[in-house]
């Protein structure tokens, strides 16, 4: 029941474009299932807030944080300030129509969730976007302070994981469970690839996504779990210090740059990595430099083609190239 791939500092790390992946995926297959079924699954404006325990925590916040932004309000009964924050963020919930979902946590019920966010005080208030935790703001604030957060969670939340809220239907019945998605012919592989690189089999990981890549080559879930794991295959016994020597000796050397922007990459410093590999690019011809162009498309791949810093990268690669 630990959030898992929690990220307090919201900084980008291989864990979050994981997730970022995952959710991506998981909100395309919705949205082609949400319109095969003529726009079905939509919920009712009373189930945008919802009280979470630590008993349904996963399902509830984890597992919903992949369609959805989840806002965590923790508060108490005898916390005056929470009886002032909490019905400003339950009317917001209804006012953002789906853009984000609020969950409400009694600290005296669930000390455990208190301690694992790392609260301090009550109000406070985290979210947690495709798995990934982060804190908002603690104590009173203002509704306009409020609104300027929720919107640029929101932002990050479209922008970065591809998410774009839930469907809400004002007619439709509270506490309506939603059809339950088919399972797909490749779920139990996909599992399994996830549950190996969670435990650090990255051959398994690999082999598993390949299995799926074999049958459907489109399956863009299993393109990019193959993409990570690849990485961190690649970065799994080398020596960082002597890596990232050998890059600032040879900055012309395609596979001394190619190696430290897998590095750059598995530390969360993306942009380094995409800029190290596109001015090496500048800098060779012939074989090194497809070689480096090569890596660099499937760095975009595990970053992502719709985060910003990759459609950046990608103007940057065609302006060295040509």
């Amino acid at each position: 029941m630990q959030p898992r791939n929690m990220s307090m500092s919201g900084v980008v790390d291989l864990a979050a474009v994981k997730a970022a992946q995952e959710a991506k995926a998981k909100a395309e297959q919705a949205r082609a299932e949400s319109a095969r079924r003529g726009g079905a699954g939509a919920i009712s404006p009373a189930d945008l807030v919802v009280d979470v325990n630590e008993a349904d925590f996963e399902r509830e916040v984890l597992q919903r944080s992949a369609e959805v932004p989840v806002v965590i309000d923790f508060w108490a009964e005898w916390c005056q300030p929470c009886k002032q924050l909490s019905p400003v963020l339950e009317r917001l919930a209804v006012e953002y129509d789906g853009r984000f979902l609020l969950a409400k946590v009694d600290v005296d019920a669930n000390q455990m969730l208190m301690q694992q966010f790392g609260v301090q005080g009550i109000p406070a208030v985290f979210a947690v976007v495709a798995g990934q935790a982060l804190p908002l703001f603690q104590g009173a604030a203002g509704e306009q302070q409020i609104r300027e957060t929720l919107d640029q969670l929101i932002q990050v939340a479209e922008q970065r994981f591809g998410l774009t809220g839930l469907t809400v239907d004002p007619d439709a019945q509270p506490g309506a469970a939603p059809a339950e998605e088919p399972e797909g012919p490749y779920d139990a592989l996909l599992e399994a690839a996830v549950r190996a690189l969670d435990e650090g089999d990255l051959a398994g990981a690999v082999q598993a996504y390949k299995n799926v890549l074999a049958d459907d080559p489109a399956n863009t879930e299993a393109k990019l779990g193959l993409g990570q794991a690849e990485l961190l295959q690649r970065v799994q016994g080398m020596d960082p210090q002597k890596v990232r020597r050998d890059a600032a000796e040879k900055p012309a050397d395609a596979e001394a740059q190619i190696a430290a922007a897998d590095l750059d990459l598995v530390g969360g410093h993306v942009e380094d990595a995409l800029g190290r590999l596109i001015e090496t690019v500048a800098r060779t011809a012939g074989d090194d430099r497809d070689a480096v162009r090569l890596r660099l498309l499937e760095l975009f791949e595990v970053v992502g083609a719709e985060d910003p810093r990759v459609v950046a990268a990608r103007r940057a690669l065609a302006r060295a190239l040509f």
